[in-house]
């Protein structure tokens, strides 16, 4: 650039040099030479900055397109990061659903074998002796009447089964002494003391020592019939039972059934 100027320095001097010399016509063709001159000038001064200024926006556009793409690699990233959740999240979703259809396959065997347990519980309850059918009412008032219909859960329903078997299992293993009221042979109504040997075989006799009664149970519930001939006997078991009276051996009237 400074060497064109110097030529265009050396050619204007040149020029007007010539222009002392010259006719007044040769001077204004100088003027002329010069503006000439300086809008080239000033031209190639527009050219140069315009240069400059293409050459920064360039780069700076060069700059603005690498973060975009720097953006645009993240975003996808984000996006291969969330299809993989997603993938993961539809394979968990898929392994609770098939979990929950085998809970539900649980769930429905385990309502038909307590509406069982159920049912043959209810129909034990008939066959039991008043006192542990008293013993056992707040867990059999709780049997539901209709399986379909009841709001108890699997796990209260099974518990409701268990305690009234566990109970009955209890009494069974056991010899239980109780005061009851008993409905004797003549019809009357008296107060008397049973014992039940487990739940097979249980005996009443009167306080006045010339009443008794023998128990078994029945498909019906139990059944008491009269064994006045062994009142004796009956009363001293459970007397001795009672501590009552001294330990020894007591034969009782027994009777199996066929």
């Amino acid at each position: 650039m400074r060497t064109r100027q110097r030529q265009v320095i050396v050619v204007v001097l040149g020029a007007a040099a010539l222009g002392w010399a010259a006719e007044p016509g040769t001077r204004e063709s100088i003027e002329n030479a010069r503006a000439t001159m300086e809008k080239w000038v000033e031209t190639r001064r527009v050219i140069s900055k315009e240069k400059q200024d293409w050459a920064l926006g360039h780069e700076m556009l060069n700059e603005r397109i690498a973060l975009v793409e720097r953006e645009i690699a993240l975003l996808r990233e984000k996006i291969d990061q969330a299809q993989e959740s997603i993938s993961d999240a539809d394979k968990k979703r898929a392994e609770l659903v098939d979990e929950n259809e085998k809970l539900k396959s649980a769930a429905g065997m385990l309502a038909g074998i307590v509406t069982k347990l159920e049912a043959r519980t209810a129909e034990l309850i008939t066959r039991l002796p008043d006192p542990i059918r008293d013993r056992i009412k707040p867990l059999s008032q709780s049997l539901p009447q209709d399986p379909n219909g009841t709001k108890l859960s699997l796990a209260q329903r099974f518990q409701n089964v268990v305690g009234i078997l566990n109970e009955v299992n209890k009494f069974n293993r056991d010899i239980t002494v109780t005061s009851e009221v008993r409905t004797l042979a003549d019809g009357n109504a008296a107060e008397v003391a049973a014992v039940y040997v487990g739940l097979g075989q249980a005996y009443y006799a009167g306080a006045n020592g010339t009443v008794a009664g023998m128990g078994r149970p029945s498909d019906s519930g139990w059944t008491w019939e009269p064994a006045n001939d062994a009142a004796e006997q009956i009363a001293d078991a459970i007397a001795i039972l009672k501590n009552e009276k001294v330990a020894s051996f007591v034969l009782l009237p027994l009777k199996v059934q066929q």
